[in-house]
């Protein structure tokens, strides 16, 4: 009887939701727009393209010239989405318009999912006095701070070896050439994965000692075992939780599948961590890590205004995501296009060599480093070209009207330059088409090219992104708290490894997944892998 009840509850929001629809497009402005027809009501076309294309990129970065800046989309059970990928629109939607356009409801499950109900997920006057809050915890005084422990992970992690003794002497002294095939997603994860214990939580991991820690292992394959191709089923099962009242949402978290359940283990897993950890703060005083100077922010505030103690738990999950997972893939792709280019390599190199002889041996501070200025270009059109999260969705809260920079051709041949949407329109902001555009990047936008970031004529650009104005950070009201941390840890990393090796591409194809973030793969490993050549330098 219950079965029979869920199936017909069931066939009536289906049918609910195709009636709605139905309606909805008939008045849509949407349909005047061009975009790529749809060959399957069910599963939408593009989405489908979207989530079962081989590389990310294959199929957005062709609809950007076919269609312009801005065009319709089909989606499961009949939706059409606005994507766009133009500047003062993504300005208009990320920042001028405030919370007006929030996270879509798969967006938003899909975070508390794994992440819980933190500022990954919360939104409007709940995420201003969470931003509010943890902005304190990343000020410029705090960042100079984690310098030293950066320079020192890079080069010896408290209580185990650095990663670059690892790599000389686990990897490449078994080798007779000198030099050894590496995997350097999989070093870099547990690298990042130590950074984040120590500057986070001031806790000892162990990753790059091979400690099979609790952290280390949940962290595994993660984003491989839980977003990559999903089934049929799932896409069009999340399609549907717009439709559905939220606090039954929760309960989705317990489907059976190797999706739902690798997501649960971790939430999970990382609640009871952050547990174990703030009572370990606490008990210790006045540490100087990003969780002790979050608590006592949270500590200062009004009562009212206070982070609740589950909001302030389930930070941990948002920091150890977002502070190990990007950083480690971020820097995989920049080692793998200097690989491709050793002239880049070169440069960067030498640029680092001079800096070091002006400094005499001294450490190296934040300001020496952004002063590498091909170095920095190079992370920047890295990140340009690769950037680890490809889109993002949101939903309009009301009837509004989007700008855009450059014109677009409707249907009917007509050029316009704003788009009216309705309130619970769907929005995608392409990240990856808006980092190629040659309207904004050059003619040579598909192209590695570092130099287009030191071109003092390149023309001011509308303002969308917190560095290099690129959306890998995301912008405006949610842009990413901890960017200016990532950077920095990056320029280590970079300088690091780069005065101790030479890096060279292999045989193997690299290529670029689309998970929930993109995952580098090879065609002969099964899960997470980006190897590279690695000589040492003398």
């Amino acid at each position: 009887m219950n079965i029979l009840l869920s199936l017909a509850c069931v066939l009536v929001t289906v049918t609910l939701h195709i009636t709605y629809v139905y309606l909805r497009r008939r008045n849509s402005f949407l349909r005047k727009l061009q975009g790529p027809e749809s060959s399957s009501f069910w599963l939408g076309r593009n989405e489908k393209e979207l989530r079962y294309q081989n590389e990310v990129g294959d199929n957005e970065y062709d609809w950007i010239r076919r269609y312009g800046t801005a065009w319709r989309s089909s989606r499961p059970l009949g939706v059409d989405y606005l994507s766009l990928a133009d500047p003062k629109a993504l300005q208009y939607v990320l920042h001028t318009s405030g919370y007006h356009f929030a996270k879509d409801m798969e967006s938003k499950q899909s975070a508390e999912l794994a992440l819980g109900r933190g500022i990954i997920w919360t939104h409007g006057t709940a995420h201003q006095r969470q931003r509010r809050i943890m902005t304190r915890a990343f000020l410029a005084p705090q960042l100079r701070a984690f310098l030293p422990l950066f320079q020192n992970t890079a080069l010896r992690v408290r209580g185990s070896s650095d990663l670059t003794q690892k790599w000389k002497d686990d990897v490449i002294s078994l080798n007779t050439t000198g030099q050894a095939v590496v995997d350097v997603t999989g070093w870099l994860s547990r690298t990042t994965l130590d950074i984040i214990a120590e500057t986070g939580f001031d806790s000892q991991f162990g990753s790059l000692n091979d400690e099979k820690t609790l952290m280390a292992k949940l962290h595994e394959n993660l984003l491989f075992d839980s977003t990559l191709y999903p089934s049929h089923f799932d896409i069009i099962f999340k399609s549907l939780w717009r439709y559905i009242p939220e606090p039954l949402l929760h309960y989705v978290r317990y489907l059976p599948s190797r999706e739902y359940r690798r997501l649960r283990e971790y939430s999970d897993s990382v609640r009871h961590f952050s547990r174990d950890i703030i009572k370990d703060i606490l008990s210790k005083g006045d540490g100087q890590d990003i969780m002790s100077a979050l608590l006592r922010a949270n500590a200062s505030e009004n009562p009212d205004n206070k982070m609740s103690d589950e909001e302030v738990n389930d930070q941990i999950a948002s920091l150890l995501f977002a502070g190990h997972e990007t950083t480690a893939s971020s820097m995989s792709w920049f080692l793998w296009e200097v690989a491709k280019h050793p002239d880049s390599q070169d440069r960067i190199r030498a640029e680092i060599a001079a800096l070091r002889a002006r400094k005499e041996g001294g450490q190296l501070s934040a300001t020496d480093l952004d002063s590498m200025a091909y170095t920095m270009a190079s992370l920047k059109e890295s990140m340009r070209l690769h950037p680890i999260l490809s889109f993002l969705r949101r939903e309009a809260e009301r009837d509004d009207v989007i700008p855009l920079a450059f014109p677009i051709t409707t249907k009917s041949g007509e050029q316009i330059l704003s788009i009216p949407v309705k309130k619970g329109t769907c929005i995608e902001v392409h990240i990856g088409a808006y980092n190629r555009l040659p309207e904004v990047w050059g003619p040579d936008a598909d192209e590695w090219n570092p130099d287009r970031f030191l071109d003092p004529e390149r023309g001011k650009q509308i303002s969308v992104g917190v560095f290099a104005n690129l959306l890998n950070f995301s912008g405006g009201l949610r842009g990413c708290l901890g960017w200016r941390f990532a950077v920095l840890e990056l320029q280590v990393l970079i300088t690091t490894l780069l005065e101790n090796f030479e890096f060279s591409v292999p045989q193997a194809r690299i290529y670029r997944k689309p998970g929930s973030l993109m995952i580098p793969m090879t065609e002969d490993r099964e899960g997470a892998c980006l190897e590279l050549n690695i000589k040492a330098l003398n």
